[in-house]
């Protein structure tokens, strides 16, 4: 291939990728953090800290560059989720079941990565993160304000793109060490929330609802480890920091902290095993947390709303810190063919009595099951695709909030997912 082919690869990987900012929001979740990035790792469930799945590897262990080798790779996602509640009667709450809209989204991805020599590499990858879209036709707050205040749709959306840098470096036969500088991008609006857009509620009324699209964007960083203590196990590691994000701005009565809205650490552990018997298999076991308790607009109790939005102390969404096991294997049945498949199994992402803000962000979901396979059409080219189902999953409780009388209405939200990946990539 020649270095301007290269180079239209490289640039037709990074424009698909770069179109995901103004896509629909993301990917099956755990949270609103992907369940992986890639179809390699998606097939497996999310798995890939420990084992490559291919360029996007880089975005989950900035170790395996050198693994990954010359390779550039695009991929699009097809995203299906079903969301929504269930409000009783006997409260303020306006009852009924609703289900959001907005069920079918399309989000890509892509990267490059370059082996410098036999111990360095240098690739970039761009994916997403997302999950927080909802819209639906009536609203619930309608009777906290005047008739006719509450507008519809009610909901909300957060979109983020994060677009990586990638250094890995092999210090000697057992460990490679890797580390990615991360730019991200992200963006948010809110509908319906009149209700709490004055000065009883918020602190800056004029910035909770209804305001567009307001951007944000940060810095963080991700660094990573690679332990190869012999040909059958291989041990990954790593870390993405809290990213630092500018506030939103257009929602800064909203949000705890006036707009501010930081994107949390995560942490992977995982080893993948070849068996010597029969090197056609891998199977790999990973363990991952991510800390969404460090950001104040998400963590915050809002079980008991006695503080304004956005004040310091301001009503969130109370979401815990995640902890998500997965368990994924590789069966390689011949030079064409490669199988994959993985279960990952998310701790619940709030407690009980924090339902009544969930109704806009309903991330219930804690069980993924995946399946995925890769074609090689020739040396050079490979088709990549993956299928993942999210179980039905559902919460239920009451908000404490007994001056609203919220404590009389019972809560059900309710998510299940499902997603379509498919991919190509091209190695040299």
């Amino acid at each position: 291939m020649t270095l301007n082919n290269h180079h239209r690869a490289i640039a037709g990987a990074a424009t698909l990728a770069l179109l995901g900012a103004a896509a629909g929001p993301a990917l099956a979740t755990n949270g609103y953090f992907a369940n992986g990035y890639g179809a390699g790792s998606k097939g497996m469930a999310g798995a890939g800290v420990a084992v490559p799945t291919g360029v996007l590897s880089l975005a989950q262990n900035p170790a395996l560059g050198n693994k990954v080798g010359n390779s550039a790779g695009i991929c699009l996602t097809f995203f299906s989720p079903d969301r929504g509640f269930d409000i009783d009667e006997g409260g303020p709450l306006v009852p009924g079941s609703e289900t959001s809209k907005n069920d079918i989204f399309y989000i890509p991805c892509g990267g490059a990565n370059w082996k410098l020599n036999d111990q360095s590499s240098l690739g970039f990858v761009l994916y997403g993160n997302g999950g927080m879209n909802t819209e639906y036709d009536s609203n619930i707050f309608s009777n906290f304000a005047p008739p006719g205040v509450a507008t519809t749709p009610l909901g909300v959306n957060l979109e983020q793109l994060f677009i990586s840098l990638n250094y890995s470096y092999q210090i000697n036969e057992l460990f490679t060490v890797g580390f990615a500088p991360i730019y991200a991008v992200q963006r948010f609006s809110a509908t319906g929330l009149e209700p709490f857009d004055n000065p009883f509620f918020s602190t800056d009324p004029g910035h909770v609802t209804n305001n567009g699209d307001s951007w944000s964007r940060g810095w963080g960083f991700n660094v990573g480890l690679l332990y190869e203590p012999n040909e059958q196990w291989d041990i990954g590691i790593s870390y993405r920091s809290r990213i630092w994000m500018s506030e939103f701005d257009k929602y800064s009565g909203l949000f705890a902290q006036g707009g501010d809205f930081d994107i949390p650490a995560t942490l992977l552990i995982g080893a993948a095993y070849t068996p010597a018997a029969d090197p056609r298999f891998t199977f790999t076991a990973e363990y991952q947390r991510i800390y969404y308790s460090q950001i104040d607009a998400i963590a915050n109790e809002s079980a008991v709303i006695d503080t304004q939005f956005g004040a310091d102390d301001g009503p969130g969404f109370g979401w815990l810190d995640m902890n998500i096991f997965r368990v994924g294997g590789i069966y390689r049945h011949n030079d064409q063919w490669t199988f994959r498949g993985g279960v990952s199994y998310a701790s619940q992402f709030i407690d009980d009595n924090e339902v009544l803000l969930n109704t806009l962000a309903p991330a219930t979901i804690q069980w993924h099951a995946s399946l995925g396979a890769t074609y090689t059409v020739n040396e050079n080219w490979k088709l990549h695709g993956a299928y993942t189902h999210a179980f039905n999953s559902e919460v239920s409780g009451r908000n404490e909030t007994s001056a609203f009388g919220l404590d009389m209405q019972d809560i059900d939200l309710r998510m299940s997912q499902n997603e379509f990946i498919l991919g190509a990539s091209y190695s040299w």
